[in-house]
């Protein structure tokens, strides 16, 4: 394949991957071989919807080698692998998509797939075990779930997806198919469990909380977003639509407009965080489930919510109808580092100094609490471990959040 068209196909896909959710900011990554030598790959760091043919990298199959300043993605070694081992393969997509992910934290091979979806990707579908992102350790997983298997997709414990087609239209199909038999995968356990048929996972979530949850239910309170502006934090609907802009000293509103009681969690949040700019509260259903049945803390199942929240985040409460009492709460969660912390019943606070770092804590948060949910159904789910969960943050923090 000529080079530039191959860069162009590697562009296209990075923004149909973003609009179809199977990639979301930087995450992933997306190669095509041009021949048996060589490939082009996204680079390190950069948003996908940005890209230009002058950010794809050319790589070597054989070393991995490269010429030029943009630094090729992390995970090149395994791509490289992937044309080595499979002479039909043309093309490459590594995902951080949803569904894939809560089969990664079980660790189990899907063994049997069928119909259409077997034609596709094969009958099973191998899980390759846990390696810190980037390494070699990582790469050696996915050679050896390549080797045992015929799959056209490998799921990497704790991180995500490998896609391999002959070209970009098989592999964006087969990243498509393997989020349904994921997803499929959970209810049919969920069927098992319950003799019922789930339409969303909303149901696989009540079962869960019905299941899980123990003592009262904490209040309700509404989810509010808001921004820094000076001494000054603008409160908004889900809507986006600005309800209050409070002075965070004197608490005086502008004319006509009133205090929501759940203002008093942004205040404390704000004055005890200076690096905190933007509070986004996510009620979506996973990560309202997730606050119901957690009891203190909740540690990471998928490698890039360990990135972002760390090692563990916390569940608090807080109380519209205390604010004096429970208003500190969620900014003690949150403690000095923390990008979310949990709302008892009521979902997850994220934070950031940017709105885009908050957008992507609430990402990450919402794929954590979906996987942690779905998998109370399983046995012998394993966590990111401490050691491991404590590097990626670190490595996160100090270089690809910078990148970004």
């Amino acid at each position: 394949m000529d080079i530039l068209e191959a860069k162009n196909i590697v562009i296209q896909a990075g923004k149909d991957l973003l609009d179809a959710g199977l990639i979301v900011r930087t995450w992933g990554n997306i190669s095509a071989r041009i021949d048996d030598e060589t490939f082009v790959i996204t680079p390190s760091g950069k948003a996908y919807d940005g890209l230009t043919p002058d950010d794809i990298v050319l790589v070597k199959i054989a070393d991995c080698s490269y010429e030029g300043d943009v630094k090729p993605s992390s995970e090149k070694g395994i791509h490289a692998k992937c044309y080595a081992l499979r002479p039909n393969c043309n093309f490459v997509i590594h995902t951080h998509q949803m569904n894939a992910s809560i089969i990664s934290a079980l660790g189990r091979d899907i063994n049997y797939v069928s119909g259409e979806a077997a034609k596709l990707i094969g009958d099973n579908i191998p899980v390759a075990s846990y390696g810190l992102s980037g390494t070699g350790k990582l790469k050696k997983a996915v050679v050896n779930a390549l080797n045992r298997s015929a799959s056209k997709a490998v799921i990497m414990k704790h991180h995500g997806a490998v896609c391999l087609g002959s070209d970009y239209d098989e592999a964006f199909k087969i990243a498509v198919e393997l989020e349904k038999v994921c997803q499929e995968y959970v209810f049919t356990q969920y069927r098992d469990m319950t003799g019922k048929v789930a339409d969303s996972f909303a149901d696989v979530y009540k079962y869960v909380v019905d299941l899980k949850k123990r003592g009262a239910y904490a209040p309700e309170i509404t989810a509010f977003d808001s921004e820094r502006d000076g001494r000054f934090i603008k409160i908004s609907d889900k809507n986006g639509e600005q309800i209050a802009k409070i002075n965070m000293k004197t608490e005086e509103l502008r004319e006509g407009e009133k205090y929501p009681s759940e203002a008093d969690m942004h205040i404390e949040v704000y004055k005890k965080r200076g690096d905190v700019n933007y509070i986004i509260h996510s009620k979506d259903d996973a990560t309202v489930a997730a606050s119901s049945i957690v009891k203190r803390k909740m540690r990471p199942l998928i490698d890039d919510f360990a990135q972002i929240a760390g090692v563990t985040i916390r569940n608090a409460s807080f109380d519209p109808n205390d604010t004096l009492k429970t208003k500190k709460n969620v900014a003690k969660a949150l403690g000095k580092h923390k990008t979310v912390a949990l709302v008892r019943d009521n979902g997850a606070v994220c934070v950031g100094p940017t709105l885009d770092e908050a957008q992507a804590a609430e990402i990450v948060a919402e794929k954590n609490c979906k996987t942690f949910v779905s998998s109370k159904m399983f046995a012998h789910v394993s966590k990111v471990g401490k050691l491991d969960s404590m590097l990626e943050n670190v490595v996160y923090r100090l270089k690809y959040s910078k990148q970004k």
